[in-house]
């Protein structure tokens, strides 16, 4: 038979999990395609990219959707467990799971709402509609979105101390801080309430900029009263900067009020957390690249081509 869809792999994988002991996703990799009946040359079939089997990274996606619907759950790097809601799911006899089927969970739709590029008010678009720069496009923010996500969860899972290294990691890549070892000082010397540490504006150390860092849960909110608190700290320092990071988000009123005072403070939620993340290089690797070639006109000579 051909290769399966994630989405066909779904059901399967998810009874491969029913017995409630850990397993590896190798190992799941291995079961499901004899399972498949796949033979040699369809599990070892290549993505483009020549970084991944197509079957391995499909199973890959079918367990990425099944943890979002809360019916698979992560117990460590590469390794996973059913949980209750996936066996009660197992115990309807369902002869396929699917996109629409997880819908009707909670997680799985705001795993959804969280995705943000111009093609995901429509879910089920027909990608053949799409030019292929467009297809490209649509299919790199999805894994785009799907990386944040994972990242925003294993920051979640982290110890404070590390969340603290994270950020200092991340300023100094944009630019911030001068060193690595310079900052990393300056972070948690303070002692302050309400200011986690401090790092130079730039290299010279001409100007410092005040940070708070909260790991909260991603269904919690910073509201105004915290970040009140903040601002409070920075004007007690007589300092002019200051930016608050979270892993959750902040409400409106938090919003509204930064825009209202004289200090400059920057607000950053888990969202762009991780965007800022992954595009400076912190925590992730890059698998594949793929470069978009037009014709270079100027070197054929523009007058030589035919009109």
């Amino acid at each position: 038979m051909s290769i399966p869809d994630f989405q066909t792999i779904m059901l399967p994988l998810l009874r491969y999990a029913a017995d409630g002991k850990e397993h590896h996703i190798h190992d799941a990799i291995e079961y499901l395609a004899e399972k498949f009946s796949l033979t040699k040359e369809e599990k070892t079939t290549l993505l483009p990219s020549g970084q991944q089997n197509i079957f391995d990274n499909r199973v890959g996606w079918a367990r990425t959707y099944l943890k979002k619907a809360g019916l698979l759950i992560s117990t460590r790097r590469g390794f996973f467990v059913i949980s209750d809601k996936g066996k009660n799911v197992l115990n309807k006899g369902l002869l396929k799971i699917d996109k629409d089927f997880l819908k009707q969970f909670p997680e799985y739709v705001e795993f959804r709402a969280i995705r943000r590029n111009k093609f995901e008010d429509n879910e089920e678009i027909d990608l053949k509609k799409l030019d292929p720069e467009e297809a490209l496009e649509n299919s790199y923010q999805n894994l785009r979105n799907e990386l944040a996500d994972e990242l925003l969860e294993f920051i979640l899972k982290s110890e404070p101390s590390f969340f603290e290294k994270l950020v200092v990691e991340l300023l100094v890549k944009m630019g911030y801080g001068g060193s690595q070892q310079n900052a990393a000082r300056a972070v948690g010397q303070s002692g302050d309430e309400g200011i986690d540490g401090i790092i130079d504006e730039d290299k010279l150390g001409l100007d410092s900029i005040y940070i708070q860092a909260k790991k909260w849960k991603k269904d919690t909110h910073v509201g105004r009263p915290e970040v009140q608190k903040f601002v409070g700290a920075l004007q007690g320092k007589r300092a002019k900067k200051g930016i608050f990071i979270t892993t959750s988000h902040f409400t409106l009123d938090a919003q509204d009020y930064v825009k209202t005072i004289e200090l400059k403070v920057v607000l950053i939620d888990g969202e762009k957390l991780t965007n800022l993340m992954i595009d400076h290089g912190v925590g992730v690797s890059t698998r594949s690249t793929y470069e978009i070639k037009v014709i270079d006109i100027d070197y054929f000579g523009y007058s030589s081509i035919e009109e």
